[in-house]
């Protein structure tokens, strides 16, 4: 009879998400989830929490059947600018404005890879602002300030 073998890696993946899907199902219970055509605040976030439950069942069930490469180093200097560059954003969105803060959060974030150079990450960070608001400020109308009291002489 032969052994089963876990890719350790899709493993501790795959126990990862049921973990975190399991969480945020219990979590939803808590919320009125109503119906599918009257959605409760809890709803949505249900759905997507069972929907990363299932996907870590198929992450651990893959981890059986296939041997995969061992884990790898860390990008600890990817780790080191896309962790905070949301974290940045949301401190200052209310202070700067939506422009000034999503600029700086692409600016951090572009430099997580060890080939961006300083000019392309500003060029990168632009694009990125100039789209964002040309979208979620001119075409979607969202009520937010495009620049914050922090920014006002």
């Amino acid at each position: 009879m032969k052994q089963v073998q876990f890719d350790s890696t899709n493993a501790i993946c795959g126990l990862t998400f049921i973990a975190l899907g399991g969480f945020f199902v219990y979590q939803c219970l808590n919320l009125e989830l109503g119906t599918a055509f009257r959605m409760g605040p809890g709803y949505f976030p249900l759905i997507l929490a069972v929907i990363l439950t299932m996907l870590g069942i198929v992450v651990l069930v893959q981890s059986a059947r296939v041997k995969g490469e061992p884990m790898g180093p860390l990008a600890f200097r990817g780790m080191l600018f896309i962790l905070p560059a949301p974290v940045f954003f949301g401190l200052t969105v209310r202070g700067l404005g939506f422009v000034p803060s999503l600029f700086f959060t692409a600016l951090i974030a572009a430099f997580a890879s060890q080939r961006m150079k300083p000019g392309m990450a500003l060029i990168l960070a632009l694009a990125i602002t100039i789209f964002s608001a040309a979208v979620f400020s001119y075409a979607l109308g969202l009520p937010f300030e495009r620049f914050g009291p922090w920014t006002r002489l």
